[in-house]
């Protein structure tokens, strides 16, 4: 096997894993109380690098690829398992801050040690017994079924969180973490091919190696991006899990008053109040968000955070009529959109075009 451009693979990917790992391990985040959370999933993943950029060491240092293939996909395959488990912690960390708790990290860990184990139980065995290649087989099979089995509960727990923003907030909240759910699947698709090019043939090794790159690059960019609305996505999340308030209003009752009370709001234009959240609004309408929730789903058949953008829009359909030179930033803003971006792509999902294309055709 020619090694050139195996270790070269190995000196491009170590350095930047090495950069990546101790950076989330040790930079400063903001010092509010609210950050402890992102900072024990970011050293949580700076760990899962330290530890893959460990095994590459291995490697490189000792061309343990060039004098025992076998126990380099078994100590690659126990690698990956440990790792699989700090990547989907940190993960679920940023959306449940009560997710690591003692038991479920002494299970994992004990699962990982037990994997570990029959690992080196495989490779005691001879070079060339059926055993140890039907056993290889096995451990890599279960590597991608544990894998399919934390993506899964990580992007169960993502949509739900996706569809508590959207019936408390009036924001795009969910647009903070849509990263998550991109690397996620990018990390499902990853993570099988790690399991099934460690088996490449000598001469393609540099192939894994070299597919980890972009891979950890765009892990650490949203890392960094994701610090900057994380308070915000944080607050949203403790918010929606705070215990439901009652007020003592007599249910089958309950409907006539608050749409009575929703109507003097609309006439008002509270919907163009920047950040409105569905707690805020039933202080103002003196009711539960329970029963307000559920009359907006009943009543208008939608998310909370698709009323309000609802409501939105015909205002702003409303003044670029009024005011034809006004510019759509304005219009947005004035409407309670807090991001242009999310106004753009509320507008052109309801009325399938563009708020300028719109306008322009009004005009004609």
């Amino acid at each position: 096997m020619d090694q050139t451009l195996y270790r070269y693979s190995l000196c491009m990917a170590l350095p930047l894993m090495w950069f990546f790992g101790f950076h989330m391990l040790f930079a400063p985040t903001p010092g509010k109380k609210i950050y402890s959370n992102f900072l024990r999933s970011r050293r949580l993943m700076g760990t899962a690098l330290l530890l893959l950029s460990a095994n590459y060491a291995v490697h490189f240092a000792f061309s343990l690829r060039l004098k025992d293939p076998n126990a380099t996909i078994l100590l690659n395959l126990a690698t990956y398992f440990l790792c699989y488990w700090l990547f989907s912690s940190a993960m679920m960390t940023l959306l449940d801050n009560r997710y690591l708790s003692r038991r479920r990290t002494f299970r994992h860990l004990g699962l990982c040690l037990a994997f570990s184990a029959v690992a080196c139980a495989v490779g005691v065995c001879g070079p060339h017994g059926w055993y140890r290649q039907w056993g290889t087989f096995a451990l890599a099979a279960g590597l991608v079924v544990y894998g399919l089995f934390l993506s899964v509960r990580l992007l169960r727990t993502y949509r739900q969180a996706l569809r508590m923003f959207e019936d408390t907030h009036s924001d795009d909240i969910g647009a903070y973490i849509r990263w998550l759910s991109v690397f996620t699947y990018w990390a499902i698709g990853f993570g099988v091919s790690c399991g099934l090019l460690t088996f490449l043939p000598d001469a393609y090794v540099f192939v894994w190696v070299l597919s980890s790159v972009p891979f950890y690059v765009y892990l650490y960019c949203c890392y960094q991006n994701y610090m900057l609305f994380y308070e915000k996505v944080e607050n949203a999340l403790q918010e929606d899990a705070a215990p439901e308030a009652t007020d003592g209003e007599d249910a089958p009752a309950y409907h006539a008053e608050i749409a009575r009370r929703i109507q003097e709001w609309i006439s008002q234009e509270g919907y163009r109040r920047p950040g409105l959240t569905l707690n805020e609004l039933a202080q103002l309408l003196c009711t539960n968000r329970t029963y307000l929730s559920e009359y907006i789903h009943s009543v208008y058949g939608t998310s909370f955070r698709d009323w309000i953008s609802g409501l939105r829009i015909e205002y702003a359909k409303a003044a670029m009529e009024q005011h034809p030179r006004r510019k759509i930033q304005q219009v947005s803003e004035e409407a309670g959109f807090l991001s242009q971006s999310h106004f753009f792509r509320t507008f052109s999902e309801k009325e399938g075009c563009s708020p300028a294309r719109w306008r322009k055709s009004r005009m004609e």
